[in-house]
Protein backbone atom coordinates (compact mmCIF):
# COMPACT_ATOMS: atom_id res chain seq x y z
CA UNK A 1 0.00 0.00 0.00
CA UNK A 2 1.36 3.49 -0.93
CA UNK A 3 1.99 5.57 2.15
CA UNK A 4 -0.14 8.85 1.48
CA UNK A 5 2.09 12.26 1.85
CA UNK A 6 -0.29 14.40 2.07
CA UNK A 7 -3.89 14.84 3.38
CA UNK A 8 -6.27 17.46 2.16
CA UNK A 9 -9.10 17.95 4.66
CA UNK A 10 -12.51 19.57 3.71
CA UNK A 11 -14.73 20.65 5.72
CA UNK A 12 -18.42 20.33 4.87
CA UNK A 13 -21.98 21.65 5.36
CA UNK A 14 -24.07 20.91 2.36
CA UNK A 15 -21.36 22.07 -0.24
CA UNK A 16 -23.21 19.70 -3.14
CA UNK A 17 -22.70 22.65 -5.54
CA UNK A 18 -18.87 22.76 -4.91
CA UNK A 19 -17.42 19.88 -3.13
CA UNK A 20 -16.72 17.66 -6.37
CA UNK A 21 -14.57 20.48 -8.04
CA UNK A 22 -12.45 21.18 -4.66
CA UNK A 23 -12.15 17.13 -5.15
CA UNK A 24 -11.50 17.02 -8.72
CA UNK A 25 -8.80 20.23 -7.87
CA UNK A 26 -6.77 18.44 -5.41
CA UNK A 27 -6.77 15.18 -7.07
CA UNK A 28 -5.33 17.37 -10.33
CA UNK A 29 -2.21 18.61 -8.33
CA UNK A 30 -1.64 15.50 -6.41
CA UNK A 31 -0.90 14.05 -9.95
CA UNK A 32 0.51 17.22 -11.08
CA UNK A 33 3.04 17.05 -8.38
CA UNK A 34 3.74 13.61 -8.39
CA UNK A 35 3.00 12.95 -4.72
CA UNK A 36 0.61 9.97 -3.10
CA UNK A 37 -2.16 12.04 -1.65
CA UNK A 38 -5.76 11.20 0.13
CA UNK A 39 -8.85 13.64 0.31
CA UNK A 40 -10.74 13.59 3.49
CA UNK A 41 -14.29 15.00 3.59
CA UNK A 42 -15.20 16.14 7.64
CA UNK A 43 -18.82 15.85 6.65
CA UNK A 44 -20.85 17.90 9.60
CA UNK A 45 -24.37 16.63 8.94
CA UNK A 46 -25.09 17.44 5.58
CA UNK A 47 -28.88 17.23 4.18
CA UNK A 48 -27.89 17.48 0.47
CA UNK A 49 -25.64 14.73 -1.92
CA UNK A 50 -22.27 16.15 -0.47
CA UNK A 51 -21.88 12.86 1.02
CA UNK A 52 -22.35 10.92 -1.75
CA UNK A 53 -20.44 13.19 -4.57
CA UNK A 54 -17.44 12.97 -1.92
CA UNK A 55 -17.34 8.74 -2.44
CA UNK A 56 -18.02 8.82 -5.89
CA UNK A 57 -14.81 10.30 -6.40
CA UNK A 58 -12.88 7.94 -3.49
CA UNK A 59 -12.68 10.82 -1.18
CA UNK A 60 -12.65 9.28 2.64
CA UNK A 61 -15.58 10.60 4.17
CA UNK A 62 -15.61 11.32 8.19
CA UNK A 63 -18.47 11.98 9.92
CA UNK A 64 -18.99 14.34 13.01
CA UNK A 65 -21.70 15.17 14.56
CA UNK A 66 -21.04 18.03 16.77
CA UNK A 67 -21.62 20.79 15.14
CA UNK A 68 -19.10 23.70 14.35
CA UNK A 69 -15.92 24.53 11.94
CA UNK A 70 -13.41 23.84 14.66
CA UNK A 71 -15.53 20.40 15.24
CA UNK A 72 -15.43 18.93 11.47
CA UNK A 73 -11.72 20.17 10.93
CA UNK A 74 -10.50 18.49 14.12
CA UNK A 75 -11.96 15.46 13.30
CA UNK A 76 -10.59 15.47 9.34
CA UNK A 77 -7.45 16.08 10.39
CA UNK A 78 -7.52 13.05 13.51
CA UNK A 79 -8.51 10.79 10.67
CA UNK A 80 -5.72 11.84 8.08
CA UNK A 81 -2.87 9.16 7.39
CA UNK A 82 -0.41 11.98 5.64
CA UNK A 83 2.66 13.57 6.89
CA UNK A 84 1.53 16.58 5.72
CA UNK A 85 -1.74 18.17 6.00
CA UNK A 86 -3.48 20.93 3.92
CA UNK A 87 -7.15 22.22 4.70
CA UNK A 88 -9.36 24.34 3.17
CA UNK A 89 -13.17 25.45 2.41
CA UNK A 90 -15.28 23.08 0.12
CA UNK A 91 -16.85 26.40 -1.73
CA UNK A 92 -14.10 26.41 -4.37
CA UNK A 93 -13.28 29.85 -2.63
CA UNK A 94 -9.74 28.81 -2.49
CA UNK A 95 -7.55 27.44 -5.29
CA UNK A 96 -6.89 23.72 -4.32
CA UNK A 97 -4.27 23.18 -7.02
CA UNK A 98 -1.78 25.63 -5.32
CA UNK A 99 -0.85 22.58 -2.91
CA UNK A 100 2.43 22.89 -3.85
CA UNK A 101 3.70 26.33 -2.77
CA UNK A 102 2.31 24.55 0.84
CA UNK A 103 3.93 21.86 0.36
CA UNK A 104 7.14 23.84 -0.78
CA UNK A 105 6.80 25.40 2.08
CA UNK A 106 6.83 22.99 4.65
CA UNK A 107 9.45 20.99 3.10
CA UNK A 108 11.62 24.00 3.81
CA UNK A 109 11.10 23.13 7.68
CA UNK A 110 8.17 25.17 8.72
CA UNK A 111 5.57 23.40 10.87
CA UNK A 112 2.73 26.03 9.69
CA UNK A 113 1.74 27.77 6.59
CA UNK A 114 -0.88 29.82 6.46
CA UNK A 115 -2.01 31.63 3.12
CA UNK A 116 -2.41 35.26 3.38
CA UNK A 117 -5.34 36.91 1.14
CA UNK A 118 -4.74 40.75 0.89
CA UNK A 119 -1.50 39.76 -0.75
CA UNK A 120 -2.35 36.88 -2.74
CA UNK A 121 -5.47 39.35 -3.85
CA UNK A 122 -9.40 39.03 -2.99
CA UNK A 123 -11.80 39.01 -6.34
CA UNK A 124 -14.61 41.23 -6.33
CA UNK A 125 -17.47 39.76 -4.53
CA UNK A 126 -15.04 37.10 -2.48
CA UNK A 127 -14.96 38.73 0.68
CA UNK A 128 -17.95 41.21 2.58
CA UNK A 129 -16.82 45.05 2.84
CA UNK A 130 -16.95 44.93 6.44
CA UNK A 131 -14.76 41.60 6.56
CA UNK A 132 -12.46 42.93 4.32
CA UNK A 133 -11.62 46.63 5.33
CA UNK A 134 -12.84 46.37 9.23
CA UNK A 135 -13.29 42.67 10.55
CA UNK A 136 -10.28 41.11 9.39
CA UNK A 137 -7.71 43.82 9.42
CA UNK A 138 -8.53 44.39 12.97
CA UNK A 139 -8.57 41.05 14.18
CA UNK A 140 -5.54 40.32 12.71
CA UNK A 141 -3.76 43.67 14.63
CA UNK A 142 -5.28 42.79 17.90
CA UNK A 143 -3.86 39.32 17.65
CA UNK A 144 -0.32 40.26 16.25
CA UNK A 145 -0.41 42.97 19.66
CA UNK A 146 -1.21 40.72 22.04
CA UNK A 147 0.37 37.64 20.90
CA UNK A 148 3.73 39.13 19.12
CA UNK A 149 3.11 36.66 15.73
CA UNK A 150 4.42 38.19 12.42
CA UNK A 151 0.86 37.36 10.89
CA UNK A 152 -0.73 39.48 8.55
CA UNK A 153 -3.93 37.66 7.95
CA UNK A 154 -5.06 35.20 10.94
CA UNK A 155 -8.23 33.88 9.03
CA UNK A 156 -7.40 32.89 5.98
CA UNK A 157 -8.89 29.24 5.92
CA UNK A 158 -6.34 27.57 3.65
CA UNK A 159 -3.17 25.99 5.53
CA UNK A 160 -0.67 23.07 5.61
CA UNK A 161 0.52 21.72 8.70
CA UNK A 162 1.93 18.50 9.77
CA UNK A 163 0.88 16.15 11.74
CA UNK A 164 2.92 16.29 14.55
CA UNK A 165 2.64 20.22 14.79
CA UNK A 166 -0.82 19.70 14.87
CA UNK A 167 -0.63 17.89 18.19
CA UNK A 168 1.41 20.11 19.64
CA UNK A 169 -0.92 23.07 18.89
CA UNK A 170 -3.17 21.03 21.10
CA UNK A 171 -6.35 23.09 19.83
CA UNK A 172 -9.92 22.08 20.85
CA UNK A 173 -12.23 25.25 19.82
CA UNK A 174 -15.19 24.07 17.90
CA UNK A 175 -16.20 27.12 16.39
CA UNK A 176 -15.28 29.66 13.58
CA UNK A 177 -12.34 30.69 16.05
CA UNK A 178 -10.63 27.65 15.52
CA UNK A 179 -8.44 29.61 13.05
CA UNK A 180 -7.38 31.98 15.73
CA UNK A 181 -6.98 29.61 18.02
CA UNK A 182 -4.78 27.36 15.61
CA UNK A 183 -1.97 30.73 15.17
CA UNK A 184 -2.07 31.57 18.33
CA UNK A 185 -1.41 28.12 19.96
CA UNK A 186 1.24 27.09 17.35
CA UNK A 187 3.04 30.59 18.60
CA UNK A 188 2.95 29.67 22.17
CA UNK A 189 4.30 26.06 21.55
CA UNK A 190 7.21 27.60 19.42
CA UNK A 191 6.61 26.33 16.09
CA UNK A 192 7.68 28.02 12.83
CA UNK A 193 4.77 29.70 10.54
CA UNK A 194 5.17 30.98 7.33
CA UNK A 195 2.77 32.80 5.67
CA UNK A 196 2.36 33.05 1.71
CA UNK A 197 0.28 34.88 -0.91
CA UNK A 198 -3.34 33.11 -1.35
CA UNK A 199 -6.34 34.22 -3.88
CA UNK A 200 -9.44 34.68 -3.08
CA UNK A 201 -12.36 33.77 -5.33
CA UNK A 202 -15.99 33.92 -4.86
CA UNK A 203 -17.30 31.15 -3.46
CA UNK A 204 -19.95 29.14 -5.87
CA UNK A 205 -22.43 28.10 -3.25
CA UNK A 206 -25.93 28.27 -3.72
CA UNK A 207 -26.60 28.98 -0.05
CA UNK A 208 -26.27 31.07 2.56
CA UNK A 209 -23.00 31.35 4.10
CA UNK A 210 -22.09 29.63 7.77
CA UNK A 211 -20.30 32.60 9.13
CA UNK A 212 -21.97 35.03 11.23
CA UNK A 213 -20.11 38.52 10.94
CA UNK A 214 -21.12 39.23 14.31
CA UNK A 215 -20.88 36.21 16.09
CA UNK A 216 -17.83 34.69 14.98
CA UNK A 217 -16.13 37.59 15.21
CA UNK A 218 -16.97 37.89 18.94
CA UNK A 219 -15.64 34.41 19.09
CA UNK A 220 -12.63 35.54 17.68
CA UNK A 221 -12.32 38.78 19.89
CA UNK A 222 -13.31 36.12 22.93
CA UNK A 223 -10.37 33.55 22.61
CA UNK A 224 -8.46 36.25 21.78
CA UNK A 225 -8.57 38.08 25.26
CA UNK A 226 -9.09 35.00 27.27
CA UNK A 227 -5.68 33.63 26.68
CA UNK A 228 -3.99 37.40 26.55
CA UNK A 229 -3.81 37.89 30.22
CA UNK A 230 -1.41 40.77 30.10
CA UNK A 231 -3.81 42.74 27.78
CA UNK A 232 -7.21 41.64 29.95
CA UNK A 233 -5.66 41.91 33.49
CA UNK A 234 -2.67 42.72 33.77
CA UNK A 235 -2.49 45.94 32.08
CA UNK A 236 -5.52 47.55 32.99
CA UNK A 237 -5.23 46.75 36.37
CA UNK A 238 -1.58 47.92 36.15
CA UNK A 239 -3.23 51.67 35.34
CA UNK A 240 -5.56 51.64 37.87
CA UNK A 241 -3.60 50.71 40.26
CA UNK A 242 -0.81 53.43 39.61
CA UNK A 243 -3.70 55.98 39.09
CA UNK A 244 -5.30 55.17 42.39
CA UNK A 245 -1.90 55.40 44.57
CA UNK A 246 -0.99 58.65 42.95
CA UNK A 247 -4.35 59.75 44.01
CA UNK A 248 -4.47 58.88 47.44
CA UNK A 249 -0.92 59.98 47.55
CA UNK A 250 -1.45 63.69 46.93
CA UNK A 251 -5.00 63.69 48.43
CA UNK A 252 -4.09 61.73 51.63
CA UNK A 253 -2.95 65.47 53.64
CA UNK A 254 -6.31 66.95 52.85
CA UNK A 255 -8.01 68.87 49.39
CA UNK A 256 -6.03 70.24 46.87
CA UNK A 257 -7.02 73.13 45.16
CA UNK A 258 -5.36 74.38 41.39
CA UNK A 259 -7.15 77.42 40.68
CA UNK A 260 -11.01 77.33 40.48
CA UNK A 261 -10.42 73.74 40.44
CA UNK A 262 -10.97 72.04 43.87
CA UNK A 263 -10.37 67.83 44.81
CA UNK A 264 -11.50 66.51 47.99
CA UNK A 265 -12.62 63.51 49.63
CA UNK A 266 -14.78 62.67 46.46
CA UNK A 267 -11.72 62.11 44.17
CA UNK A 268 -10.27 60.36 47.21
CA UNK A 269 -12.97 57.83 47.32
CA UNK A 270 -12.57 57.38 43.26
CA UNK A 271 -8.71 57.04 43.47
CA UNK A 272 -9.50 54.42 46.49
CA UNK A 273 -11.34 52.50 44.36
CA UNK A 274 -9.03 52.33 41.25
CA UNK A 275 -6.69 51.39 43.82
CA UNK A 276 -8.93 48.49 45.06
CA UNK A 277 -10.25 47.64 41.82
CA UNK A 278 -6.60 47.39 40.22
CA UNK A 279 -5.10 44.85 42.56
CA UNK A 280 -8.26 42.80 42.70
CA UNK A 281 -7.56 42.47 38.37
CA UNK A 282 -4.23 42.63 38.92
CA UNK A 283 -5.04 39.24 41.52
CA UNK A 284 -7.16 37.82 38.40
CA UNK A 285 -4.80 38.20 36.30
CA UNK A 286 -2.02 36.56 38.36
CA UNK A 287 -4.32 33.77 38.56
CA UNK A 288 -5.10 33.44 34.74
CA UNK A 289 -1.04 33.74 33.91
CA UNK A 290 -0.89 30.44 36.21
CA UNK A 291 -3.93 28.84 34.54
CA UNK A 292 -2.20 29.51 31.21
CA UNK A 293 1.05 28.18 32.22
CA UNK A 294 -0.32 24.63 33.10
CA UNK A 295 -1.82 24.53 29.69
CA UNK A 296 0.97 25.94 28.13
CA UNK A 297 4.42 24.49 28.85
CA UNK A 298 5.95 27.43 26.68
CA UNK A 299 4.17 29.76 29.57
CA UNK A 300 5.99 28.09 32.70
CA UNK A 301 9.27 28.91 31.10
CA UNK A 302 8.65 32.46 30.54
CA UNK A 303 9.79 35.61 32.38
CA UNK A 304 6.52 35.24 34.33
CA UNK A 305 7.22 31.52 35.08
CA UNK A 306 10.68 32.70 36.46
CA UNK A 307 8.83 35.73 38.29
CA UNK A 308 6.97 33.00 40.37
CA UNK A 309 9.32 31.21 41.12
CA UNK A 310 10.87 34.42 43.25
CA UNK A 311 7.77 35.89 44.62
CA UNK A 312 7.17 32.53 46.93
CA UNK A 313 3.80 32.27 49.28
CA UNK A 314 5.75 33.62 51.93
CA UNK A 315 7.01 36.71 50.59
CA UNK A 316 3.58 37.33 49.77
CA UNK A 317 2.37 36.80 52.59
CA UNK A 318 4.86 39.42 54.29
CA UNK A 319 4.04 41.90 51.78
CA UNK A 320 0.19 41.64 52.84
CA UNK A 321 1.07 41.52 56.16
CA UNK A 322 2.85 44.93 55.58
CA UNK A 323 0.16 46.44 54.17
CA UNK A 324 -2.25 45.51 56.43
CA UNK A 325 -0.24 46.37 58.96
CA UNK A 326 0.87 50.05 57.96
CA UNK A 327 -2.92 50.75 57.52
CA UNK A 328 -3.96 49.03 60.92
CA UNK A 329 -1.02 51.69 62.52
CA UNK A 330 -2.14 54.88 60.70
CA UNK A 331 -5.78 54.00 62.29
CA UNK A 332 -4.39 53.30 65.33
CA UNK A 333 -2.12 56.94 65.64
CA UNK A 334 -6.42 58.56 64.59
CA UNK A 335 -8.16 56.12 67.70
CA UNK A 336 -5.07 58.04 69.65
CA UNK A 337 -5.62 61.47 68.71
CA UNK A 338 -9.29 61.14 69.01
CA UNK A 339 -8.94 60.19 72.44
CA UNK A 340 -6.51 62.55 73.36
CA UNK A 341 -8.27 65.36 72.26
CA UNK A 342 -11.21 64.42 73.93
CA UNK A 343 -13.29 62.53 71.38
CA UNK A 344 -14.26 65.60 70.06
CA UNK A 345 -13.98 66.63 65.84
CA UNK A 346 -11.30 64.89 64.18
CA UNK A 347 -12.43 66.26 60.35
CA UNK A 348 -8.80 67.00 59.90
CA UNK A 349 -7.80 63.31 59.78
CA UNK A 350 -10.50 62.07 57.20
CA UNK A 351 -8.42 62.13 54.10
CA UNK A 352 -5.45 59.72 55.96
CA UNK A 353 -7.95 57.57 57.23
CA UNK A 354 -9.29 56.92 54.33
CA UNK A 355 -5.78 55.61 53.01
CA UNK A 356 -5.36 53.75 55.95
CA UNK A 357 -8.51 51.92 55.09
CA UNK A 358 -7.64 51.49 51.99
CA UNK A 359 -3.99 50.31 52.25
CA UNK A 360 -5.14 47.99 55.12
CA UNK A 361 -8.00 46.38 52.47
CA UNK A 362 -5.37 45.99 49.97
CA UNK A 363 -3.09 44.33 52.54
CA UNK A 364 -5.96 41.70 53.68
CA UNK A 365 -6.61 40.99 49.72
CA UNK A 366 -3.30 40.09 49.15
CA UNK A 367 -2.72 38.12 51.92
CA UNK A 368 -5.95 35.47 50.59
CA UNK A 369 -4.77 36.13 47.24
CA UNK A 370 -1.28 34.69 48.10
CA UNK A 371 -2.99 31.75 49.48
CA UNK A 372 -5.19 31.39 46.53
CA UNK A 373 -2.34 31.44 43.79
CA UNK A 374 0.27 29.47 45.51
CA UNK A 375 -3.12 26.47 45.41
CA UNK A 376 -2.91 26.20 41.63
CA UNK A 377 0.83 26.71 41.66
CA UNK A 378 0.69 23.77 44.30
CA UNK A 379 -1.50 21.65 41.36
CA UNK A 380 0.47 22.28 38.40
CA UNK A 381 3.97 21.32 40.33
CA UNK A 382 4.22 17.30 40.41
Amino acid sequence: MTEIYVTAVMPCLNEANTLGICIDKAQRAFRDLGIAGEIVVADNGSSDASVSIAESRNARVVHEPRKGYGSALMAGIAAARGAIVIMADADDSYDWTSLGDYIRKIEEGFDLVIGNRFKGGIEPGAMPALHRYVGNPLLSTLARAMYRVPIADFHCGMRAFTRDAFLRMDVRTPGMEFATAMVINAAQAGLRIAEIPTRLYPDKRHRPPHLRTFRDGWRHLRFMLTYAPDWLYLAPGGLLSIVGILGMALLAGGPMAAGSVKLGIHFLALASMFALLGANVIGFGLLARLIDARRNPIAANSSFGRLLSVFTLERGLLLGMALAASGLAIDAWILFEWIARGYGDMAGTVHIAFVASTVFLLGVNAIFGVFLLNMVREERTP
